[in-house]
């Protein structure tokens, strides 16, 4: 281990670093160690520049914009000013309504994310002070809950009792079993990954926020939260929401429906993982063809979410090691796939319709190197 953390420390040392040696050691996983991995996805992920010279400006430079959205966004964006019935789209009241409509959905998807783990639950030790210490005003949580109230409230004018009660329960549903806010002054971390979601789907107006976005997010903030060094724990958020920026740029096209068919999107990269089964193991692409068994039925969480939901957070972290580092973006996640079909190939040939969906849609906890070398073997064929 100490050799492959000292041929990570010479390359980041480099003035300027040989972007396909990073490539190739960190495509057979980052330690764990001094917060190499945090500093080697920001390069990977195009963030920081190969120059060493050029970083600290850079840094600066993005921090400051960062700054700079969180004010101009969420502390003082101002409120609607024209009349709350106006229908021309460009009403600030129409933009605000939708904002909360967005608003909602990435609420109720943060407060569930990597449950396994106390991480997202828990106090960031740099909460943002103009929102935390704003008696709740510029909190994006209390946004949503009071939208909800209020649409309860206008519901019962014109519905009457029943629809009220229905309303508020689903008002209530918002705080009861996931994560809870905390109090004036700290801010958990799931909060901060809301605001970072809210931020990227205001200034991605045409594509906005999806569902699934949240999983792609956790893994990074995660990542730069935890680093040893304590300037880059401070803006991890900032450094996440660049990051994740630049990887949704790679795959939005796995979001957007208009683009399935197209050569980046979702529909033509389960037909490639469908062919590559094919050609690695023809007795099960010929069970999974019989059974009518399509990868549409299990793959496109896979694809879409790069994994982030079949494995535990460390596996997860460590899969993205290689995907990061894959000279053709994302051509390796498809031999991944592939792989975890072909380890399974005995349930799969032995099992009916039922039984294969089953364990394709939960698919067995298993050694993740295991996986990842017959990855390679699948990719050198």
């Amino acid at each position: 281990m100490y050799h492959i953390i000292k041929a990570f420390e010479d390359i980041l040392e480099q003035d300027v670093i040989d972007f396909e040696v990073l490539q190739k050691l960190a495509f057979n996983g980052v330690p764990d160690d001094k917060g190499l991995r945090s500093l080697v996805w920001r390069i990977l992920l195009h963030y920081l520049p190969k120059e060493k010279s050029a970083r600290e400006s850079t840094l600066k430079k993005k921090r400051q914009l960062y700054k700079q959205f969180i004010d101009e966004i969420i502390v003082s964006p101002g409120g609607p000013t024209d009349h709350p019935l106006n229908i021309s789209p460009d009403s600030s009241w129409c933009t605000y309504f939708k904002d909360n409509e967005v608003l909602l959905q990435i609420d109720k998807d943060v407060r569930r994310l990597c449950p396994d783990i106390s991480f997202f639950q828990s106090a960031t030790e740099f909460p943002c002070p103009e929102i935390v210490n704003s008696n709740g005003v510029k909190r994006l949580h209390k946004r949503v809950e009071q939208s909800v109230l209020k649409y309860s409230t206008l519901e019962r004018r014109g519905l009457g009792v029943a629809k009220l009660s229905n309303e508020i329960r689903r008002s209530d549903s918002i705080t009861s079993g996931d994560y809870a806010p905390l109090n004036e002054g700290c801010e958990a971390h799931w909060e901060v990954v809301e605001r970072m979601l809210f931020l990227y789907a205001k200034l991605n107006p045409g594509q906005g926020y999806v569902q699934g976005m949240n999983e792609i997010i956790g893994p990074i903030y995660h990542t730069f939260a935890i680093d040893t060094n304590k300037e880059y724990r401070q803006h991890a958020e900032a450094d996440c929401f660049f990051c994740f920026t630049n990887l949704m740029a790679e795959i939005r096209d796995f979001f957007i429906r208009t683009l399935d068919e197209t050569e980046s999107g979702i529909n033509y990269m389960m037909c490639k993982l469908s062919d590559c089964v094919k050609k690695n193991d023809r007795a099960v692409w010929d069970q999974l063809e019989r059974q009518e068994l399509r990868p549409q039925y299990y793959s496109f969480r896979w694809l879409t979410l790069l994994l982030s939901q079949e494995f535990s957070l460390p596996d997860v972290e460590r899969i993205w090691d290689s995907l990061f580092a894959d000279t053709q973006r994302f051509d390796f996640l498809i031999f991944i796939c592939c792989a975890m079909i072909l380890l399974v190939r005995q349930n799969l040939l032995n099992g009916d319709f039922a039984s294969n969906v089953k364990l394709l849609q939960n698919f067995p906890p298993m050694d993740v190197s295991l996986i990842l070398n017959k990855a390679v073997e699948i990719s050198n064929r």
